[in-house]
């Protein structure tokens, strides 16, 4: 259980770090949005470049990455379902799917994947998926609809090259793939740049705090409900079913499958809110709810597979 707390108490610390910087105003009026733009526009796509250009993306080809693939899809879809039939318009309804299913695969599931199941690569699977797959998709859904009927229909397919976070993990998956050495001179900057992702985000996350309601007692109450709901029980419980009775997994492969979609909402998916200014308190409610109940989901997931 040390992976468990010690990752959530690294994010704790910065995210009230966060909090008392926006209390204080410190970082200006603007110190949310400036470090939400650093964090989509420079950092993140430095960070996914860098990760991806050092995978090996034989992982792509393994049952895990089904598991997550097929779990993300029912959670996601899910809350496409209910977004549809309640009329809570395509962006809403966007952020709120990906809070369902979208986790934290980096800054909480790295530690986790150490300290709880032994191998840092387990969530390779989870994070191509994420950054290759669901991210640009999801990404593109925002853009297309921001742009609405204007534009040609070309442009729209293009959408995903001209945002920096597909391009960045789209860029890395090819330098990978084509098995492109990247010289120490160029990837040494981008690994700088890259670190300052995590804990931009998290201490941007921690300013929006300021002034805020209870989490769920805001209008997006009811998204935010069902978005913790498939986030914390239902993702998990279909990664749990698919593992062990499709796909025949048992002892720690499905551990492995049913940790990762056990770990909360992550982070970056209020700095994709705040970027595109939709969803922002659905997204925040959601991430810090989800947070606050992996705790106690991933310490019995541990206790009833490990």
């Amino acid at each position: 259980m040390q992976g468990v707390l010690s990752g959530f108490a690294v994010i704790a610390i910065v995210i009230a770090v966060g909090y008392v910087l926006g209390r204080g105003g410190h970082l200006g009026a603007n110190g949310r949005e400036v470090l939400t733009k650093l964090a989509f526009h420079v950092a993140s796509p430095a960070l996914l470049f860098t990760t991806l250009a050092r995978a090996d993306l034989a992982v792509i080809f393994s049952s895990r990455l089904l598991v997550t693939a097929l779990s993300t899809a029912a959670a996601a879809g899910a809350f496409v379902a209910v977004g549809v039939v309640r009329g809570w318009g395509v962006g809403r309804t966007t952020i709120g799917a990906l809070c369902s299913s979208y986790v934290n695969s980096g800054n909480l599931g790295i530690p986790i994947a150490v300290y709880v199941l032994g191998d840092a690569s387990l969530v390779a699977p989870v994070l191509l998926f994420q950054v290759v797959v669901l991210t640009p998709v999801a990404l593109t859904i925002l853009d297309v609809a921001g742009m609405g009927e204007k534009g040609p229909w070309w442009r729209k397919l293009l959408t995903p090259l001209r945002n920096p976070i597909a391009v960045g993990s789209l860029s890395g998956v090819a330098v990978s793939g084509l098995g492109i050495r990247v010289p120490g001179p160029v990837m040494d900057p981008l690994t700088l740049i890259g670190n300052m992702s995590v804990p931009a985000v998290l201490l941007a996350f921690g300013i929006s705090l300021r002034g805020s309601t209870l989490p769920g007692r805001g209008r997006d109450r009811h998204p935010v409900f069902l978005s913790v709901a498939l986030k914390s029980v239902g993702q998990p419980l279909v990664a749990w079913a698919l593992a062990s009775a499709v796909f025949g997994l048992r002892g720690a492969p499905l551990l492995d499958v049913t940790v990762t979609s056990a770990l909360p909402a992550a982070q970056n998916l209020y700095t994709y809110a705040s970027t595109y200014g939709v969803g922002e308190e659905l997204a925040r409610d959601s991430i810090l709810l989800s947070t606050v109940l992996a705790v106690p989901v991933l310490v019995v997931v541990a206790a009833l597979l490990g």
